[in-house]
């Protein structure tokens, strides 16, 4: 059901609106009616309407000011407004317009057909904008993932990718400390437990470990496969505070789910593309963690130990964000031979190798959509699946799960590739239509898809008949049309309405595409 607050100065307007229709036959609750912006705006916040239909001028706080004060603290879009007004408030209606507001009625003319028609309007639009927040929380979930892998693996290009990424996905990094954890999870008996069963223990275990890790400090939980995960901690600088937090975490999952984890802990990072760096130093301390000493800092590493103790992939990133971006067969064979050849000629890098197949096993669960899936596929006649990697004692051993994941892992790119890159496309394209009020520019929505500006520009190119600009284009003149038509709005109002940084700009598109202007668009005939 849709909540709906009235609010105007004159009591009679408030119950002749109340009484006008039978709000509940449409599925729409009235909350409740306030005689100024000020009490409104008090409602708003307690009760959250869906709708609020008010009066522009009134005392303490008028219609336009309530607006105002709502799209700064709720956005754009929440609540919804229809704005009542009489003839000579015509002119304030139409600013209205600059604020988003849905509808605007003229008190004398009002009727019940009039009233219906504006609010069935705007729920129908509450409906649309409901469904694509479904849809872009279902999309973001797997981006989320191959963002963090891609933070931890230290594959970003630039800071200014970074930036736009994490505001696309609503991540907030905003201090100057930054603490990575690396963890294994463990149970008694977990060999012998169904897949399902495991999969269910270790999942509630680590969905405890992000809940308990935000009670304490801002943080993020990625779970890199079923038994392995990292916690980023925002504001964290101390090791010792931090291990103490872990330790009371790993008490209470081992309460719950009689789930044991290892844990190290690495450097403190004082901006968020040196996260990559803290993460590979929390894998060189969680290789010393043992059940007598379950976290390890590893600023209390010796010197010893830290050399050579981890491998880092960040000298491979140009060939993973290449190989698995575009499923490129030949660009992840040339990166597992060369590690497989590297590790060969060292066979006492054993942690070294280990590390390096469990980075590249990582990636690969989380940035293909069906990655454990066809991991647990590959290795079907292994013992352990996909993480049988974890039984292999020594380097030689490594090499050889390795090199065929490396074959298992090529055959599944040849044969998708193509109709990959055609899935990106038809995304994309779905995406454009659902933001189509937004400024669609190209390193935003390559963004949102975790993809490079460039290859995305590529993928139209080869896979569209026209290319990302001249489609976006194409999209917005045709929704431009049909807001015209109504002939509700002016030329000027559907430009700042699609996003266009002027009505002179929306209009020479428009000419572009229709081969006509905007205004003699408006004087033509439309049924």
């Amino acid at each position: 059901m849709y909540k709906l607050l009235i609010v105007d100065d004159e009591p009679l307007v408030q119950v002749g609106v109340r009484s006008m229709l039978n709000w509940g036959k449409l599925d729409i609750e009235v909350i409740g009616t306030a005689a100024n912006g000020r009490i409104a705006l008090d409602i708003i916040e307690e009760k959250h309407p869906d709708l609020v239909v008010t009066d522009i001028k009134m005392p303490v706080i008028d219609g336009l000011e309530l607006v105002r004060l709502c799209r700064e603290r709720y956005g754009e879009r929440d609540p919804h407004f229809i704005f009542l007004t009489s003839y000579e408030e015509f002119q304030l209606a139409r600013q209205a317009i600059v604020y988003g507001v849905s509808d605007y009625l003229v008190k004398l003319e009002l009727s019940p057909a009039l009233l219906e028609e504006a609010v069935m309007r705007v729920i129908e639009d509450i409906r649309k904008i409901r469904a694509m927040q479904t849809s872009e929380a279902s999309l973001a979930a797997p981006l989320r993932e191959k963002f963090f892998i891609r933070l931890l693996s230290n594959l970003f290009e630039s800071s200014e990718q970074f930036e736009l990424e994490s505001k696309e996905l609503g991540l907030s990094f905003d201090t100057t400390a930054y603490t990575c954890c690396a963890g294994t999870l463990s149970a008694a008996g977990d060999e012998d437990m169904p897949y399902d069963r495991q999969l269910s223990v270790f999942s509630s275990a680590l969905s405890m470990i992000g809940e308990l890790s935000e009670k304490y400090m801002p943080s993020y939980c990625i779970a890199l496969d079923m038994r392995h995960f990292a916690v980023i901690f925002c504001g964290a600088s101390d090791c010792e505070k931090l291990k103490g937090i872990l330790s009371g975490i790993a008490e209470t999952v081992f309460k719950y789910y009689k789930v044991s984890f290892l844990c190290g802990i690495g450097t403190c990072a004082s901006e968020p593309l040196g996260i990559g760096e803290s993460y590979r130093s929390a894998r060189m301390a969680l290789v010393q963690a043992d059940e007598s000493s379950p976290i390890v800092c590893f600023d209390t590493l010796p010197d010893e130990t830290l050399a050579h103790s981890s491998f880092n992939m960040s000298i491979f990133k140009s060939s993973l964000t290449k190989a698995f971006e575009e499923y490129d067969s030949g660009e992840l064979k040339k990166l597992i031979d060369s590690l497989c050849s590297l590790f060969s000629e060292h066979p006492g890098g054993y942690v070294q190798a280990l590390d390096a197949a469990s980075n590249i096993l990582y990636l690969a669960i989380s940035l293909l959509s069906d990655g454990e899936e066809l991991l647990t596929e590959m290795f079907a006649d292994s013992p352990d699946g996909y993480r049988s990697l974890y039984l292999q004692k020594n380097v030689e051993q490594i090499v050889g799960w390795l090199s065929h994941f490396g074959k298992s892992m090529c055959a599944v790119f040849d044969e998708r590739r193509n109709d990959h890159k055609n899935h990106i496309v038809s995304n994309v394209k779905k995406y454009i239509s659902e933001h189509i009020q937004e400024r669609l520019a190209l390193d935003k929505v390559a963004a949102a898809f975790g993809i490079s500006p460039n290859y995305l520009s590529q993928l139209f190119g080869k896979y569209s008949d026209l290319g990302f600009s001249e489609y976006v284009n194409s999209c917005k003149i045709r929704e431009s049309k049909e807001l015209l038509a109504t002939g509700r709005y002016k030329v000027y109002e559907v430009a700042d309405m699609l996003g266009y940084e002027s009505a002179f700009y929306f209009s020479k598109v428009f000419k572009k595409v229709e081969g006509i202007a905007p205004t003699e668009y408006l004087n033509q005939p439309h049924s």
